[in-house]
């Protein structure tokens, strides 16, 4: 067993994940199912360190010794998987996200039409949201191709680790790796300043830090799109303003407010037939009555917004549900299941 084989399984198999965990067989991941490869032996520390050190420069075992856990990409046969080595109970394990090379379009993805708006923004801040493993990269990477594509940009990414690569096209791109290209994501976002982009995409905004340089790239006339981990769109305005000290909540709240330009909250539900899976997604546009609710702290006003607002682009998840259910993409169950507000769509659906 090697990883290399592991490897070409997940990509032959279509599967999302790959996991590496000592005392169980290697595991894959498809459609959030997960599979173990009984036709190979259960893994034990040794062969797991092996395979993991196998994947590792001296600088990476390093961090890994140091912090005991790291995230890198790792190329293999056209694709990228991007890898989370760590340890349990002192022994290596790691887990794989296979990134597709073929970086699909928001019409593949059968995302909101509105989201080509956001390629021909000029300035301010987007954010997609959602819980880990929910498609948040992948549709980065179709809005950030499609300027590429379509557009003459300085495109610079800062991530932990790189996961789509970019085609040559009309822009050029910067793509920088924490660890590889840049100490810390407050090294690189300052640096950003002057390095003439006009679109950043950050990783991901994790802490006070990278949540105050993105809204001051974005202050600053640049474009950015960075992620968070929240399940609505209020959600995502209220966290972002608790990562802020009290007695600077209220400046944020002025300035958040002039910078956002759109939030997206987005899951992957299993399609009806349990083959696939499908996004589903909340999608808030920050105009003049979500600027004063931004602005006056009344994120609860939001809710109201996304539902009376349709006309701008905007729709609430469980109008997305309703959508989605009408093209028997989804399942009723499925819909209330995942609803964030399912009293609402009980409600839209009539089941109360």
């Amino acid at each position: 067993m090697t990883i290399q084989e592991l490897f070409q399984i997940t990509i032959d198999k279509n599967a999302s994940d790959l996991h590496l965990i000592p005392e169980y067989y290697p595991t894959i991941r498809i459609n959030n199912n997960l599979y173990p490869l009984k036709t190979y032996p259960i893994i034990n520390q040794d062969n797991a360190a092996e395979m993991i050190n196998a994947l590792l420069t001296d600088e990476q075992k390093k961090i890994l010794q140091e912090n005991k856990e790291i995230d890198f990409g790792y190329g293999f046969n056209q694709v990228r998987f991007r890898a989370n080595v760590y340890t349990v109970k002192n022994n290596l394990a790691a887990a794989f996200r296979l990134i597709p090379s073929n970086i699909k379009t928001i019409d593949e993805l059968q995302l909101p039409p509105i989201l080509h708006t956001f390629a021909k923004y000029n300035q301010g801040l987007v954010l997609i949201t959602g819980p880990t493993g929910e498609g948040k990269s992948t549709s980065l990477a179709a809005i950030i191709n499609e300027i590429n594509l379509n557009e003459g940009k300085h495109i610079l990414t800062v991530e932990d680790p790189i996961e789509f690569v970019y085609p040559a096209a009309k822009s050029i791109i910067s793509q920088r790796e924490l660890h590889q290209d840049t100490h810390s994501w407050t090294a690189s976002l300052k640096s950003a300043m002057r390095e003439d982009p006009d679109v950043i995409l950050i990783g991901e905004m994790r802490d006070y830090d990278t949540v105050q340089a993105a809204i001051t790239l974005a202050e600053t006339g640049h474009l950015v799109f960075s992620t968070l981990h929240t399940s609505s769109t209020p959600e995502t305005i209220d966290r972002i303003i608790d990562i802020f000290p009290a007695h600077q909540q209220n400046q944020i709240k002025g300035q958040l407010a002039s910078a956002l330009k759109a939030v997206v909250a987005q899951r992957l539900l299993p399609t009806i037939d349990n083959n696939s899976r499908v996004a589903a997604l909340e999608v808030l546009i920050s105009n003049t009555a979500v600027s004063a609710i931004i602005r006056e702290g009344k994120s609860y006003l939001l809710d109201n917004v996304l539902t009376t607002s349709e006309a701008e682009g905007m729709i609430s998840f469980e109008k997305h549900l309703l959508q989605l259910l009408a093209k028997g993409a989804i399942s009723k169950e499925t819909a209330i299941q995942y609803a964030i507000r399912p009293r609402q769509l009980q409600k839209m659906l009539g089941v109360v």
